[in-house]
């Protein structure tokens, strides 16, 4: 992002707040912290921020309330949450409530950075070109992300939502090198428990599909150590 991410920290442990805030602040970012679930739904609708860390177990109104109330609202913002609860229920309902990511109690303040990143990096991904309805062109290769269309040389290809998702995402950061982790994150969300493997499948499907010769990619390139890159224009046109 090239402005500081807005984070809204909800967590009434004093402690776990400042050491939360301390490297949230660290590491870049803008951080509002309060302590009491109604007021961070008023800061949370009043403003714009780029994430939410939300505490279950909040004074008054409670973190589930909290992020329910603001999917009512319509407001899209990523919610972390934060809980002493670790069952997969209260985890599974935690993420139909709304919640992006659910972390239980006690955890590394690592992993919960981790997670923010994660969460910031497909809030970055997401924010949509200047013409969402421009078609994306690479040489003989063109993709119509709203009509879910691509085409080489003009005919049709049959691709599957995920592989569609994947396409989309590489031609609209051609030249950026993406991990296989970044595109679990991204493609299949961060509450995925799949392997890296998953990724290389669909890649090989996706070559398959769109490539003159799969095993010598001209669009979907790997980079060895990293994952993958989409190359750009003028590498197609030299290709």
């Amino acid at each position: 992002m090239t402005a500081a991410a807005r984070v809204l920290l909800v967590e009434d442990d004093r402690d776990l707040a400042d050491l939360l805030g301390l490297h949230l602040r660290e590491a870049g970012y803008a951080v509002e912290a309060v302590a009491d679930g109604a007021l961070a739904l008023q800061r949370a609708l009043a403003d714009p921020f780029d994430l939410v860390v939300l505490d279950l177990m909040l004074p008054g109104l409670g973190g589930m309330e909290v992020c329910r109330r603001l999917r009512e609202a319509d407001r899209t913002v990523p919610v972390l949450m934060l809980t002493a609860r670790g069952s997969e229920t209260d985890r599974v309902l935690g993420l139909e409530t709304g919640a992006d990511d659910y972390v239980p109690k006690p955890f590394s303040v690592r992993e919960v950075m981790a997670r923010v990143r994660a969460l910031l990096r497909r809030v970055d991904y997401d924010r949509p070109p200047a013409d969402p309805d421009e078609a994306l062109r690479f040489g003989p290769l063109t993709v119509f992300p709203q009509r879910a269309r691509v085409e080489i040389d003009g005919e049709p290809v049959d691709v599957t939502k995920k592989e569609l998702e994947l396409l989309v995402l590489f031609a609209r950061h051609p030249g950026r090198a993406f991990s296989r982790q970044e595109l679990l994150d991204k493609v299949w969300g961060v509450q995925f428990a799949g392997y890296a493997h998953t990724v290389n499948t669909h890649i090989n499907r996706l070559r398959a599909k769109v490539e003159p010769d799969p095993a010598s990619p001209v669009f979907v390139q790997t980079v060895w150590g990293v994952g993958y890159r989409f190359a750009e224009p003028a590498e197609v046109a030299d290709a």
